[in-house]
């Protein structure tokens, strides 16, 4: 599958699509559509007023998804393509941009933002790879990023202190903008790329291949230069300012308002729209799709760091009311007393930002919130079962926290070696 609209006629072939035929305001209608489709597990595809791109939701809404689009099975093949990306480059292939991309305009009147809750700062942009290039290294940055419409060519980006928030810092210390190509509507697999956390200098669409088994089509904008996903619905051309707006309140994914920041403000310079009428992906805050994107690479991260402490790790799970970012369950089967904590441990080191792990036997299902209850009832010592680190690196989405700064614990709810008969289940065959 080439692209977005490829995706779509797959999910539509296996009755995973569902259309709302009617135009929809860009404000809080289509909230409930895409909300009521994502508890379905289904992809919705909608129209905007004012707007001639079709808009589609809920493309990632499940691991089954993302799995089929992976070509995979299981987790593991799952995780161990996430860590192969990591490791290795693929290749590019570069192709023409006016091939596939017209010139409409300067102007963001046309493009389908959705102020999605009544609270929001203003009309979003949730599913934009922003593209730049590094000035220490002859390579590029892809990351997602949230954009909130100021007006007809000013958007407002949200800049966490990551790679991009370096590259515009750096570039803003040489008194220079940083040139930026948003692109909105590729190839799920690349958002997953650009969702991906690669050392700074690699390239993010250049793990596109390992991903999805296909050397990735790359165009470059007329204006900058930028290499983007050639078959995508719209790419912005824009530049980071020294300008500072106000951004926010936003939905995170724990599905609370983020407070409003002072946040670059991005001029537009021109917008291309796709000359094959690709979708524009929406993105909800706080959704499956949002969860899996954010969280499952994370999840891979998790399961290889714990796989080098244990031998043997059943399942990783982040959890959805952990807003699949800040609790993690793992499963494992014990071969030395301590591998709950070693595996506790392991998981903090890979995900800093998880504030709570529970640890069970591999005869409990991580996907199961009863199961994991009844192993900490039945399976757990406060006094030699929990792990607790004070004060430690932690996420800033998590209101509790001091900026960040966060206790964590660590439950090892396994049961003790050589005391496993009187833990045993029944069977049911």
């Amino acid at each position: 599958m080439r692209d977005l609209s490829e995706v779509i006629r797959y999910l539509r072939s296996r009755g995973d699509v569902v259309e709302i035929k009617k135009e929809m305001e860009p404000e809080l209608e289509p909230t409930k559509y895409i909300v009521e489709s994502d508890r379905k597990n289904l992809t919705l595809m909608f129209s905007i007023k004012g707007s001639s791109i079709k808009c589609v939701a809920n493309v990632l809404s499940g691991r089954r998804k993302l799995y089929e689009l992976l070509k995979v099975t299981n987790d593991v093949e799952a995780y161990s393509k996430i860590i192969c990306a990591l490791r290795s480059k693929g290749k590019i292939k570069e192709v023409s941009f006016r091939d596939s991309y017209r010139e409409v305009a300067t102007s963001l009147k046309n493009i389908p933002a959705i102020k999605f809750y009544p609270e929001d700062g203003g009309r979003y942009i949730t599913s934009s790879i922003v593209v730049a290039e590094t000035p220490e290294y002859n390579s590029y940055n892809a990351s997602i990023h949230r954009l909130m419409v100021l007006g007809d060519r000013q958007l407002a980006i949200r800049l966490v202190p990551r790679h991009l928030y370096h590259i515009v810092n750096e570039n803003k210390k040489a008194g220079k903008e940083t040139p930026v190509a948003i692109v909105i509507g590729a190839h799920p697999l690349a958002l997953l790329a650009a969702s991906l956390s690669p050392p700074y200098g690699v390239f993010e669409l250049e793990l596109f291949e390992h991903l999805s088994g296909v050397c990735l089509e790359i165009a470059r904008t007329p204006i900058y230069g930028l290499p983007i996903p050639a078959y995508s619905s719209v790419v912005i051309e824009g530049r980071v300012t020294d300008e500072l707006a106000d951004e926010g309140p936003f939905l995170d994914i724990l599905g609370l308002y983020d407070r409003v920041r002072k946040q670059p403000v991005v001029v537009v310079d021109k917008i291309y729209f796709s000359k094959e009428c690709m979708p524009f992906h929406v993105i909800l805050p706080a959704s499956n799709e949002h969860r899996i994107l954010m969280g499952f690479p994370r999840e891979a991260l998790i399961w290889e760091a714990v796989r080098k402490v244990v031998a043997q790790v059943r399942k990783v799970r982040l959890t959805p009311g952990g807003g699949c970012w800040l609790h993690a369950v793992i499963s494992i089967r014990k071969n030395m007393e301590g591998d709950g904590k070693s595996a506790i441990m392991a998981a903090f080191a890979a995900h800093p930002s998880l504030k709570h792990v529970v640890v069970v036997d591999e005869d409990v299902d991580p996907d199961s919130i009863e199961e994991i209850e009844w192993a900490i009832a039945t399976r757990l010592q406060a006094g030699k079962g929990l792990v607790i680190v004070r004060h430690a690196r932690g996420s800033t989405l998590d209101p509790s926290s001091a900026d960040g700064v966060t206790d964590k614990i660590g439950i090892d709810a396994t049961v003790p070696l050589g005391r496993e008969a009187i833990f045993r289940r029944p069977r049911t065959s």
